[in-house]
């Protein structure tokens, strides 16, 4: 049983109760009820609440939207001003009222904290040189702690994913945590004519300003890595420290291997026609390529939902165009602020050995090899701990 304001709702008797009188709901309209409120304070894409309130029954998006109005009704919303439903537009729902359960059998309240009780994220937008709009969030309090943009963010569909919410969540816990999407994706702008490593450097110095941090920490992942460095050469009074996560400086048409180079240009091809659509195939493919180890149906879910809102097939691919083309090798030896290198043993996205021409090109850069084969490192596996461990010894150097 579950319970948010003045309304109780018991989920084996499929009823909504409040302040003792009981408010009928129909079938459909109840079950998408119990799915927002047991998942509270998490989006839920219309996808999902389509398929687990009709399983394997094709309905318009207009059945759920009549649901979601019926909702609101019920909770009174508009009568008591209260927002109880939370609509992300494109995307789908959230429950954002604190909600606890209550044990049926006692009727003693076990509050569990929801993601709604957490602290919450706040999204603002800022304009770039070239009048592209960049979305940003902050989290958390303490030191500023900024991450650059990878391939690819979602502002708000990270929030409460099963690949992300640890790292904001463990992240945030002492610092301000700064992130933002990079243009072409997620909640920035999509329609944009420039896409180039300078560009996403411009937009990471944008976001930083905007968010008004004079000095921070930076962390870049994977495309993020060559932004963080090409950003500390030119500000170093503005880094105190460099953290490097699975990244390169060199993208793969400067690697030497002309097959890999092949597969890339295939892959992107894939993309361009591919991105987006209900293939299982294609998800997968990102997702064993992504997380190979310990990947649960969940983060192929995820993927597959991510695909569909971040980004399109053909910006997906420009991005992976400039990555492939990016080389900063001639920056390592400028690198003048305290930096850190994280990288995979068995990373299938960006070899082990790009991690280690940072760490000896870069003066004094610290290499941490992680034991794992995942790009994104999962909560409760042992790379996350020892990342936890060896991060907050560094940001205490």
């Amino acid at each position: 049983m579950f319970q948010f304001g003045s309304f109780k709702l018991d989920a084996p008797e499929r009823r909504l109760v409040r302040n003792g009188v009981e408010i009928p709901l129909p079938h459909k309209v109840f079950t998408t009820l119990h799915l927002l409120v047991e998942n509270a304070g998490r989006l839920l894409t219309r996808e999902r609440l389509l398929e687990q309130v009709w399983p394997d029954v094709a309905v318009e998006e207009g059945n759920l939207s009549h649901n979601i109005s019926i909702l609101r009704k019920a909770l009174g919303e508009q009568a008591s001003g209260e927002t109880y439903i939370e609509t992300v537009p494109r995307v789908g729902y959230r429950f954002v009222a604190p909600v606890s359960k209550i044990a049926a059998a006692t009727g003693t309240q076990n509050k569990s904290e929801s993601a709604a009780q957490r602290s919450r994220q706040e999204i603002r937008f800022c304009v770039t040189n070239d009048s592209v709009s960049l979305a940003y969030a902050t989290t958390g309090t303490g030191y500023p702690f900024v991450k650059a943009a990878n391939w690819l963010n979602h502002l708000d569909f990270e929030w409460d994913s099963p690949l992300w919410r640890h790292w904001l969540r463990d992240l945030g816990e002492h610092h301000t945590f700064i992130r933002y999407d990079e243009r072409g994706n997620g909640l920035s702008d999509w329609d944009v004519e420039d896409m180039s490593l300078e560009a996403w450097v411009h937009d990471l110095e944008t976001v930083v300003d905007a968010a008004g941090v004079e000095r921070f920490a930076l962390m870049g992942i994977s495309q993020g890595g060559p932004v963080g460095i090409t950003y500390a050469v030119r500000h170093p009074e503005r880094v105190s420290h460099l953290i490097l996560c699975n990244a390169y400086a060199r993208g793969w048409n400067h690697r030497g291997h002309p097959e890999k180079t092949e597969e890339r240009r295939a892959l992107k091809t894939l993309v361009r026609l591919g991105w987006g659509r209900s293939n299982p195939a294609f998800s997968q493919m990102f997702t064993n390529a992504f997380i190979p180890e310990n990947a649960a149906p969940e983060h192929q879910q995820w993927f597959n939902d991510l695909q569909r809102m971040s980004a399109t097939g053909e910006n997906a691919a420009r991005i992976m165009e400039v990555c492939d083309d990016t080389d900063v090798r001639s920056l390592l030896s400028s690198v003048a602020v305290p930096t850190i290198v994280f990288h995979s043993d068995r990373d299938r996205i960006v070899p082990s050995e790009e991690g280690r021409i940072l760490a000896a090109e870069i003066s004094n850069a610290r290499f941490v090899p992680l034991p794992t084969a995942n790009h994104i490192f999962l909560a409760g596996e042992p790379a996350w701990r020892k990342f936890l461990e060896e991060l907050e010894g560094f940001l205490q150097w």
